[in-house]
């Protein structure tokens, strides 16, 4: 049995083998939960899968593993249980009554690390409002013991339920969030428009791919970076010099699987520095075994904000944590994920998209010249059509002046 401290929060995190993902997707999902249980500060005791063509509609899971659910939780006093999707309000009323402590879903679990990482007042803002828009739906579940009508001054005859009192509190607080989110847009509208002309290059990707790290390595900035998901959640804005061709780059919130739509919307006013840039640098741990799907989640992700068409550079990150189990020379079995080499992903990547494809460590600065001198040819197409100088000389745009 795992020792915690008398304050660290015990969790337990369950998941499906079902028709909409397999053994080995169910896994890794299951890993991520618990670098997420990890972020949010909690230890994770063990883990629960269940083989089930589709999630049971009352109970997540079926009756039987909710009762081993259950009887694990009695002998370890566990003190949360976090499911790897979104559970209806039905389902988190009936999984808590039989299960008798806490119980969290993949979406609860992010907004809790989005409002501990929330640093700023738009962040915040943007944080509070998904949480409130996350928690109208699940009020019967708060509420069962409080639905009695009220009287009163005011209030003779029917009255309104408590729930219904809160329903209409937490819908005024959403209108109030979204009229101040209008206003902060309308700041970071007028904030965009004062850079002028000038190259934007946003870096994009995954969560805890390393931008944070190669934003600090190009602009010699202080951004903050750990491992852990969900580092960044602010946009952030720096000037970088290559070859006395300036531009600006920004670092944004990282991109994850099951993300919640709420949270999406809430962060669209974000993202909106993705849907401006000129270029995108996709930022993708190469070391990670599902690197393609995380590739998949972000490209996605771009085209539902709108930004699908922007020039694009594939930046393959951490080749210092790459793994390549090299096959048997008599081996006839087609090469699986882990027998290519970097040499043969980078041919692989640079024949199946017609855009850069670089391969670096950012830990250890490895091809990062490479990286720059490719960044730079991109930014400098764009910019000799803003600034055609005669002389093909860069100066600093007045806004970049100390």
């Amino acid at each position: 049995m795992i020792e915690t401290s008398p304050l660290t929060e015990k969790a337990v995190l369950v998941g499906l083998i079902s028709d909409l993902q397999n053994e080995k997707q169910a896994a890794e999902y299951l890993e991520e939960l618990a670098f997420l249980t990890d972020t949010a500060g909690a230890v994770v005791l063990k883990q629960f899968v269940q083989r089930i063509p589709q999630p049971h509609p009352v109970t997540f899971v079926g009756q039987g593993k909710l009762k081993e659910i259950a009887d694990y939780i009695k002998v370890t006093e566990a003190d949360t249980v976090i499911f790897d999707d979104e559970l209806t309000p039905t389902q988190l009323r009936n999984i808590e009554r039989e299960l008798g402590c806490k119980v969290l879903d993949r979406t609860n679990l992010i907004l809790d690390i989005f409002a501990r990482r929330a640093q700023t007042a738009h962040a915040k803002t943007q944080v509070e409002l998904a949480q409130y828009q996350y928690l109208l739906p699940r009020l019967t579940r708060m509420w069962t013991h409080l639905e009695r009508q009220r009287g009163g001054i005011g209030l003779r005859g029917p009255g309104e339920t408590q729930i219904e009192t809160d329903r209409r509190i937490i819908l005024e607080k959403i209108d109030r969030l979204k009229e101040q989110l209008k206003k902060i847009d309308r700041q970071k509208t007028i904030q965009r428009k004062n850079r002028g002309k000038t190259v934007r290059v946003t870096l994009v990707g995954y969560t805890n791919v390393g931008k944070s790290t190669i934003m600090n390595m190009l602009s010699k900035s202080e951004v903050f970076a750990e491992n852990k998901l969900f580092a960044t959640l602010d946009t952030t804005v720096r000037k970088v010099v290559i070859e006395n061709l300036p531009f600006l780059l920004a670092d944004t919130v990282g991109f994850i699987r099951k993300l919640p739509h709420d949270l999406v919307e809430s962060f669209k006013s974000t993202l909106d520095e993705v849907r401006e840039s000129d270029i995108l640098v996709h930022v993708v741990d190469i070391s990670h075994p599902g690197f393609e799907e995380q590739i998949d989640v972000v490209n996605n992700t771009l085209s539902e904000i709108g930004a699908a068409d922007k020039k694009l550079i594939y930046l393959f990150n951490k080749i210092d944590a790459f793994t390549f189990v090299e096959k048997e020379e008599d081996d006839l079995t087609p090469s699986a994920h882990e027998n290519l080499s970097l040499a043969d992903w980078r041919k692989l990547w640079m024949g199946k998209t017609n855009t850069p494809s670089l391969f670096i460590s950012a830990k250890y600065k490895t091809h990062i010249e490479e990286f720059k001198s490719t960044l730079y040819e991109e930014v400098r197409k764009i910019h000799v059509r803003r600034f055609p100088y005669n002389d093909f000389l860069f100066e600093l745009p007045k806004e970049f002046e100390e």
